[in-house]
């Protein structure tokens, strides 16, 4: 792809981490551009990067400048991170940040005022080509780092550019930790399968492929969610009578809001 980086160091190989690796070595980014560095990755972790031909580093020093440094560290690492990365950040170096709650002030204080932070929130799709990634740029990022930053997101599934970082508590609670709710929702279809008395693996298989296949099609098709709704829904019938729970007064809405303002409130939290 254009405009991606010719080296790239990424600072932390967990799920988020190897999730945008896996994206982009799925679209033939050579694996001997990227130096991982992570000193608690587990033995599997381990043999997952060698065997896709990824160097692995403990520390940092010594591993020279890259054109793009991507942050998928755990927040609460940071601190203690920061004096080892500032070696790594030159004034053409991209900063990509997929840290919860850590704003560009706060990287910028750790890694020199010239670094070129670009702060992101993908979601764990991107292993799969299917994530989205909303972004917000420092204003003294130039247009070659832009360019970088939007070809990593890019290229593990779709990017919003944001005009205001405040924002982005807000998608993280929405788009960042959005796939674990999905995953509940079926887990919960499931178990209300069984209730019903279903046996549990037919329960569970039924679950899965329902909300993968509904996923599927709002991918593919043009209509808004509420219009697909509406086409599954008979009046009168087996769909209407569920979605009347659903959709009432302690239905659906109100757990949603209640639970995407937690997610946004930690991580405003998780900013100090």
């Amino acid at each position: 792809m254009p405009n991606l980086p010719t080296s790239i160091v990424l600072v932390g190989a967990g799920k988020m981490g190897q999730a945008m690796l896996e994206g982009w070595l799925s679209l033939g980014l050579d694996a001997s551009r990227i130096v991982a560095v992570d000193p608690a990755l587990d033995e599997a972790g381990r043999a997952r990067l060698a065997e896709k031909g990824v160097r692995l580093e403990e520390d940092p020093q010594g591993i020279g400048r890259p054109e793009a440094l991507i942050l998928a560290i755990k927040p609460q690492v940071l601190e203690g991170a920061a004096d080892g990365l500032r070696s790594l950040v030159g004034e053409e170096t991209l900063v990509l940040s997929i840290l919860a709650g850590k704003r560009i002030a706060d990287l910028a204080a750790r890694l020199g005022a010239r670094a070129q932070i670009v702060r992101a929130m993908p979601n764990t799709p991107a292993a799969v080509g299917r994530g989205i990634s909303a972004a917000v740029a420092a204003p003294s990022v130039g247009e070659r780092q832009l360019a970088m930053a939007d070809a990593l997101l890019a290229a593990v599934g779709k990017v919003e550019w944001l005009s205001d970082e405040a924002l982005i508590d807000a998608v993280t609670a929405v788009s960042g930790s959005g796939p674990a709710y999905v995953f509940l929702l079926a887990e919960s279809l499931a178990r209300a399968g069984v209730a019903a008395g279903l046996p549990p693996d037919l329960a569970a298989r039924l679950a899965r492929a329902t909300v993968a296949g509904a996923g599927e099609l709002m991918h593919r098709s043009p209509l808004d969610p509420a219009t697909l709704r509406r086409n599954v829904t008979s009046p009168g019938g087996t769909t209407a009578a569920a979605l009347d729970v659903l959709a009432g007064k302690d239905g659906l809405d109100p757990v949603m809001v209640k639970a995407v303002a937690a997610a946004t409130r930690r991580s405003r939290e998780l900013a100090g």
